[in-house]
């Protein structure tokens, strides 16, 4: 992630958590589909989507990469939240599901591992969700945070070479 972006966050964590939204409406779950179930959330920000995940039964595995934020959400969900960055993601094929809302555009162009990672910690049935900014300039808005804007060539899906490096295989669209 990016520094100055990292900073903000642990800045402002409290006024970010107090600002933050309601659950994205594209987090549709059901009691059935969660039994068993794991989901790893990148960038849970004040943890509002885990606590819907939480509460439908999955188990959850909720981080952020700022580490005051991720006090703040475990204090509010009650459940451990972990100070963790997509670059420090180590796990195999772990996960039925990777949740990054609105946080995966926060990531630097230049960290490209980051999707085979996200891959790799996938079980091969695996979903990842993740929601992007459109566009073609990478920048910062007015609160300094930086964007990496997502191209229609996409370029959050991993590479033949990152695919064979992870053990998976790219999902299809």
């Amino acid at each position: 992630m990016d520094e100055a972006t990292l900073q903000f966050y642990r800045s402002n964590a409290q006024s970010y958590a107090d600002w933050a939204k309601a659950p994205s409406t594209r987090l549709r779950v059901s009691r059935p589909a969660a039994a068993g179930r794991a989901i790893l959330e990148l960038g849970c920000g004040a943890g509002n989507h885990s606590a819907v995940m939480l509460a439908e039964g999955f188990s959850v595995r909720a981080t952020d990469g700022s580490p005051e934020m991720a006090e703040i959400a475990s204090r509010r969900l009650g459940h451990p939240v972990e100070a963790m960055r997509f670059d420090q993601l180590d796990a195999e094929q772990a996960y039925d599901g990777v949740w990054a809302s609105a946080c995966a555009a926060r990531a630097a162009r230049r960290a490209r591992g980051n999707p085979a990672r996200i891959y790799r910690a996938l079980k091969p049935s695996g979903v990842f969700y993740a929601s992007y900014k459109m566009g073609e300039n990478d920048g910062r808005d007015s609160l300094g945070r930086y964007y990496s804007m997502c191209r229609p060539s996409g370029w959050m899906r991993p590479t033949p070479a990152q695919v064979r490096g992870s053990r998976c295989h790219p999902r299809p669209q």
